[in-house]
């Protein structure tokens, strides 16, 4: 088989077990060509000429020094007494919050009709299912030391038909073995992991998406308990891998590809999974529950992010991070990130205070003359920015988590649960951060020039999205502060694997579409005989697809509002949406009616165009210029394919 194109900026593929797995039949949607993930380009350079220290040989001055600022600017700003505005959940508040989110309210309603409804239960895997079992136990056990009545018992929950759900092939060999131990292997952490016998330093990760990453970690529980997998790991140095990302023949999903009602769905399903590896994990993560504040009277600092963005919109509709943060970081782009000792010289507080004070009044005026500004002043705004939001960048229901991924001793574990993360982010916070991290990345690129490597960056950033006064943090405390080389190395995989963490997972996308067939079959019929009836009527009616045959297959065009039309293509195992697209601008460049929708150079004057799934397990999907379409018309042969503009919001991420 021969190898795909990494839509990442692809390296030279890495030859190896994983490229001789070729097989003479039709490749399944969930055979993969195996290619590194792309880092950015002078980030790799320097990687290759220049070795990575270890985090525990460098020194955590500049943290600290971070840290000082951070307390000297703040202290006149607002009093101790106003600087806490956010407390933990009490007992059995965080079991119901938790299942709300996770779309499972109906589980914890008096009305047991409502149990039935929740098909979501259909789509989990087992280990999913145990989490949300311990999450309704602990939810009862509240229940009763308050002296109410409990919901619906739990075993009649989950020994309902619908949570009897069997796992897909390649997971129910290794769980059905492990099933029966499962709540002895929860009781055992992954610190006595070692899956490689042989001890060497891994310089490379491969990175599996199809299977959930819960599964993957009990698989790795199991494993740790065999006599040649349990020898004692050696220290990390340091270094970080060159992640290789398999990739799926469906393509990669990134998170703005997916329309806001399949987002929600994942975001339900991202937070049980996440919450199914913290249990295997062991990792005791409190959430906090943040508070009302009193919001200052200001327009672009202290303001919620998506006020701000709500507020910005009105402006420019496209928009999807606030104007001001836009601005700060495009002229730190074009004259900060060569200045040396960017992000940690630190700018004078009083020409800060001043330049805050002039934003305020003149930006949304567009009379701010940005050429009067210093470089470092301007870092210092930004992160005077991120630290004076409301509630944390990371939200103060996941702050903590976070700053546990830390105690995760594998690295691939440590990237799943950051994916996770970022999923369950609200939009707004999630596109911030992408846009912060991207700057990041630049700053590390131009390490040469400013002295700026990503451990540099990562310990002066790290104090800005980890401490935050809505928040209590042990990163200051006493015999706490090995909690500050935490918070660096969580900042430090953020920005280095970046472009994946902003993909959503196979196994994810598999459970939203399992997730909207059950949803539709369920709520379709109610009458047993009819649903029956018309059940035999489309078995023996419909048309199966044929994997031996080349399906035609129709795809609509509305591009621009100018042009609507459809176009016929014959599909093949090589037919690829990026190989749709070149026809679709062959055609219209060639075709009578193409005057005014090409340029003088004969090329199209719609180059922003993707093709769109849209329809029967899926609501809509922007599908990866990778993407197999003829495993695609296997994998949702209701569904349609439309070609159109993508939004001004999705060009710009």
């Amino acid at each position: 088989m021969p190898w795909g194109r990494n839509v990442f900026q692809p390296r030279q593929p890495i030859a190896g077990k994983a490229t001789n797995h070729a097989k003479a039949r039709d490749p399944s949607p969930t055979e993969m060509n195996v290619e590194p993930w792309a880092d950015p380009q002078d980030q790799a350079t320097a990687d290759s000429t220049q070795p990575q220290e270890h985090p525990d040989k460098l020194c955590l001055d500049s943290f600290w020094s971070e840290v000082e600022h951070i307390r000297q600017g703040s202290s006149d700003s607002e009093p101790d007494s106003t600087r806490r505005d956010s407390r933990l959940s009490e007992e059995g508040e965080q079991e119901e919050q938790w299942l709300q989110e996770a779309g499972l309210a109906p589980l914890i309603s008096e009305d047991s009709e409502d149990v039935d409804k929740v098909v979501l239960l259909s789509t989990l895997t087992r280990t999913q299912a145990a989490a949300v079992q311990r999450r309704l136990d602990s939810y009862t056990c509240s229940l009763r030391k308050r002296n109410k009545p409990p919901p619906r018992d739990v075993r009649d929950i989950f020994a309902s038909p619908i949570a009897q759900t069997p796992l897909p092939e390649s997971q129910d060999g290794e769980q059905r073995s492990s099933h029966n131990s499962m709540d002895s292997v929860v009781k055992s952490p992954l610190t006595a992991i070692r899956v490689d016998p042989q001890g060497g330093p891994q310089k490379e990760e491969i990175f599996i998406t199809d299977v959930a990453y819960c599964e993957q970690a009990a698989i790795l529980l199991k494993q740790s308990k065999l006599p040649q997998n349990s020898s004692v790991r050696k220290k990390d140095d340091g270094t970080l891998p060159r992640v290789i990302c398999p990739q799926c023949r469906l393509g990669v999903t990134r998170i703005q590809d997916l329309s806001q009602q399949d987002m929600k769905k994942v975001r339900q399903l991202a937070l049980i999974d996440m919450t199914a590896l913290c249990d295997l994990l062991e990792l005791d993560v409190k959430r906090h529950k943040t508070c009302k504040r009193k919001i200052p009277e200001s327009s672009l600092f202290g303001v919620p992010l998506a006020t701000l963005v709500e507020n910005d919109q009105k402006i420019k509709a496209s928009t999807t991070i606030p104007l001001i943060l836009q601005a700060l970081l495009s002229f730190l782009e074009k004259k900060g990130v060569d200045s040396e000792g960017i992000l940690r010289v630190p700018g004078s507080q009083a020409r800060i205070k001043m330049l805050q004070q002039k934003l305020e009044s003149t930006f949304y005026s567009g009379s701010f003359n940005w050429d009067e500004v210093s470089p470092n002043d301007a870092a210092a705004l930004l992160k005077k920015f991120i630290r004076e939001l409301p509630s944390p960048l990371l939200t103060g229901e996941h702050l903590n988590t976070f700053s546990a991924v830390r105690d995760i001793p594998e690295l691939k574990q440590k990237l799943h649960m950051l994916n996770l993360l970022i999923l369950l982010l609200p939009e707004p916070n999630r596109n911030t951060l992408k846009v912060l991290l991207e700057f990041l990345s630049k700053v590390v690129s131009r390490e040469r020039r400013n002295r700026m490597n990503l451990w540099a960056v990562s310990t002066i950033m790290a104090p800005n999205l980890f401490l935050h006064k809505a928040v209590p943090s042990r990163l200051t405390e006493g015999v706490e502060k090995g909690h500050a080389e935490r918070a660096a190395d969580i900042m430090r995989l953020l920005i280095r694997y970046q472009d994946l963490l902003w993909t959503i997972p196979n196994f994810l996308m598999s459970q939203v579409r399992k997730l909207n067939e059950n949803s539709s079959r369920r709520y379709q019929f109610y009458d047993k005989r009819i649903k029956n009836l018309l059940r035999k009527i489309h078995t023996d009616s419909r048309d199966k697809p044929d994997k031996n045959t080349e399906p035609c297959r129709t795809v609509k065009v509305q591009v621009g509002g100018v042009l609507s039309s459809s176009m016929e293509v014959r599909l093949n195992i090589n037919s690829r949406a990026a190989d749709l697209l070149a026809q679709f601008h062959q055609e219209l460049c060639s075709s009578d009616n193409s005057k005014g929708l090409t340029r003088r150079n004969g090329s199209s004057a719609f180059p922003d165009c993707a093709i769109y799934e849209v329809g029967g397990n899926i609501g809509e999907h922007c599908l990866d210029p990778e993407t197999h379409l003829l495993d695609l018309y296997n994998n949702n042969p209701s569904g349609e394919w439309v070609i159109r503009l993508k939004p001004p919001a999705s060009r710009g991420l």
